[in-house]
């Protein structure tokens, strides 16, 4: 039986390296709200790091405005 490949990030792309999807994808977003439930704040820290390592590996091919929302938009509080 082989394993599929977890929702993590292919990089330099940055897209799900089991879904392929721009990353973080939705499993992705479900696994890390589960991982950091109890700790929002870290859980932004961690977007906002990765984040930052995206934007070198995509150079000017990505918004910084894009990149801040597809990485900490969605894990904000609202």
């Amino acid at each position: 039986m082989s394993r599929r490949p977890a929702h993590l990030p292919a990089r330099p792309t940055w897209r799900c390296r089991a879904c392929g999807i721009a990353w973080p994808c939705s499993p992705a977003k479900l696994r890390l709200l589960a991982e950091y439930r109890n700790d929002r704040a870290a859980l932004l820290a961690h977007l906002t790091a990765v984040g930052a390592e995206a934007a070198v590996d995509l150079g000017v091919s990505a918004s910084p405005a894009g990149l801040r929302e597809r990485f900490t938009g969605w894990a904000s509080a609202r």
